[in-house]
């Protein structure tokens, strides 16, 4: 487990289900208010990292890819909503704004963006990074870059949940 420095972690997933638990112990931390990006080639274990992040912050619901209806909606027994939204199939900065992402993020929910380049401009600066390189059919390289003081402390509490360092 690579630690590049305060604001960064790199380290790899050997199985889906290993990211899936490595979604878990994120999803535990996350508070109202939070905003984490995906990055990564089709096929790289995002909706499975997201599978795993809903599981963990509290909701049972079926997570599937936003790929066509672009965003889905995650709900705690508590009421508490997480937003997954993915701009792959989007071409314009236009198209992201009719999204309604301004709202998303101004409101309680977190707020995961999947294929975050094509909403340039439209998200906070401070948020979390995730980026997930394909290895192989199980292996996937797993990255995380903190981006301000709240998601320092996250990533901090993560690399504690995960690896007890």
């Amino acid at each position: 487990m690579p630690i590049l420095d305060q604001r960064s972690l790199d380290f790899w997933s050997h199985s889906p289900e290993q990211t899936v638990r490595f979604g878990a112990r994120l999803g535990e931390l996350l508070a109202p208010g939070d905003v984490l990006t995906l990055s990564g080639e089709l096929g790289a274990g995002k909706t499975t990292f997201v599978s795993g992040l809903c599981r963990g912050w509290g909701s049972a619901d079926q997570v599937t890819s936003p790929t066509f209806v672009l965003v889905n909606v995650y709900r705690r027994p508590d009421g508490q909503s997480l937003w997954h939204v993915d701009g792959y199939r989007l071409t314009t900065r236009a198209e992201a704004q009719t999204l309604g992402l301004d709202d998303l993020l101004a409101g309680q929910g977190v707020v995961v963006v999947e294929w975050p380049e094509r909403f340039a401009g439209l998200l906070p600066g401070e948020r979390l990074n995730l980026t997930l390189r394909w290895a192989d059919h199980t292996r996937r390289g797993l990255r995380l870059d903190a981006a301000g003081p709240r998601y320092e402390t996250l990533l901090s509490d993560f690399r504690l949940a995960a690896f007890g360092s």
